[in-house]
């Protein structure tokens, strides 16, 4: 057994120990189990898996997470970080799981432990590289250019951040098999990592953005009359989605939803454009932008189609979507974005 498993076993070990239950190791020779549960006079076997990260999608891909030979086994993942979504799809596959975060969930027949542990996190350095602004923004530089070799110097002039600050952050990505080799390439696995972090909340507006309303649009910095010249607002959600091709439905009276580049222009649009009473008097949501650049790298969708608003990339429209874990992600699976924009996911 190489160090990385028996590492896993120890952390399940005293993660069941922290949540009252009773383990074992097994019987020399006993190739079955990883770990034994003591359940009274009853000793149930424990499989354990060991990811740095452990991304939803794993679940659909790998065939071993639905196949259960012996349902009697019960099967636990070991990861530093395990998504809602992912928690989610293991537990419907009926695996449990141990987010080295601080929460344990392990199920099988007549088997439920549900708790939260102490954290065996122990990695120096930021707790979860993309909990953190610098975090998320180095993973997004690297996304929305996949193929291109990235040095710490060279994101850090991009993002204006410092080479010290990148450096950290790439160490803690590689760590979490999330960004490989010397050439910092994401892994598939850094998209929907992201995804479970990209915010989410909006603000609904009783009005929406429109061409020609002066002093209104320099007001809000609204950036179409120059689009990929200039900072400014960008479309996402289902509306982009539809204008890049994506498999899409939209409503005749969808709201359409966009970033903003600051706080200050978010608390603008409120007062110029006004709060929507109720969700459905909603002409459009507005919230900051995660990354600076979402709003600094937009798509003229003129170029495109008739819609005259800009875009957001490509990027950040599929991280939206897949923030459904229904119908969105279903989307993804079958949206491959424009020519010049790589799939991530």
């Amino acid at each position: 057994m190489d160090s990385r498993a028996d590492e896993a076993i120890s952390l399940l070990e005293e993660a069941l120990e922290a949540a009252g239950a009773l383990t074992a190791r097994p019987e020399p020779g006993d190739r079955s189990a990883d770990l034994v549960l003591v359940l009274g006079t009853t000793r149930v076997a424990v499989q354990v898996k060991r990811w740095a990260v452990f991304p939803e999608h794993a679940v659909r891909a790998n065939p071993a997470f639905r196949q259960q030979e012996d349902p009697s086994v019960v099967r636990v993942v070991v990861a530093d970080r395990i998504g809602k979504e992912a928690r989610q799809a293991l537990q419907e596959a009926g695996w449990g799981w141990l987010d080295l975060r601080g929460t344990l969930h392990v199920q099988g027949p007549g088997i439920l432990v549900h708790a939260q542990v102490p954290s065996a996190w122990e990695r120096p350095g930021p707790r979860d590289p993309l909990a953190a602004p610098a975090g998320l923004a180095v993973a997004c530089a690297m996304l929305s250019s996949p193929t291109d070799e990235h040095t710490v110097r060279g994101l850090a002039r991009r993002l204006g951040r410092s080479p010290s600050t990148v450096s950290e952050v790439l160490k803690a990505l590689k760590d979490d098999s999330l960004v490989e080799g010397a050439t910092n390439r994401p892994t598939s696995e850094l998209f929907w990592s992201v995804a479970d972090v990209w915010p989410g909340k909006r603000v609904s507006l009783a009005g929406a953005p429109e061409p020609g309303r002066g002093p209104v649009n320099e007001a809000l910095q609204l950036g179409f009359d120059d689009v990929e010249g200039t900072v400014g607002w960008a479309l996402t959600d289902t509306l982009a989605a539809a204008v890049y091709g994506a498999p899409v439905a939209a409503r005749a009276d969808q709201p359409a939803d966009y970033f903003v580049p600051t706080d200050a222009i978010l608390r603008r649009a409120r007062t110029l454009l006004g709060i929507a009473s109720t969700p459905g008097e909603a002409r459009a949501t507005v919230r900051v932008a995660p990354v600076p650049e979402v709003c600094e790298r937009r798509v003229d969708a003129a170029r495109r189609s008739l819609e005259e608003r800009p875009l957001a990339a490509p990027l950040f429209v599929a991280l939206d979507l897949a923030q459904d874990v229904g119908r969105g992600r279903e989307i993804l699976n079958t949206w491959d974005p424009p020519e010049g924009w790589a799939r991530v996911w």
